[in-house]
């Protein structure tokens, strides 16, 4: 069973790089969630592609911070509260919903926002 799960955590592993490398430049898709769900398909396929994505100077950072201390720095903060306000934005736009559906949406989009908001800026926090 173990020689199977090795090459299936390397694909979706570069799965979700390529994922999150995307995510980089689409303002609505995020990136780092998928570069730390990336470097835990690493961690347990690729010693090497996992170094490389921690190592990296754009990337390692954010999911460092994660890794290590369960942060989120401040910048990123306000990306994903900007993307989030945005997707609101959009899916009430689009949709045009009822009550009920837009209060679970907005419920769902003001626990993600608490949960983002709650979690401490960096190491010190």
């Amino acid at each position: 069973m173990k020689r199977f799960q090795q090459p299936l955590y390397l694909l979706a592993g570069l799965v979700l790089t390529g994922i999150g490398i995307v995510g980089a430049f689409l303002p609505l898709l995020p990136s780092t969630i998928f570069f730390i769900l990336a470097t835990f398909c690493f961690a347990r396929s690729s010693p090497r592609l996992e170094a490389w994505l921690l190592q990296h100077r754009v990337f390692g950072p954010p999911v460092l911070a994660w890794r290590d201390h369960k942060a989120i720095p401040r910048k990123a903060k306000y990306f994903a509260f900007g993307g989030m306000a945005l997707g609101f934005a959009m899916f009430v736009t689009a949709v045009q919903p009822g009550v009920w559906l837009l209060i679970p949406v907005i419920l769902f989009f003001a626990g993600s926002a608490l949960y983002v908001g709650t979690r401490p800026d960096g190491p010190d926090d």
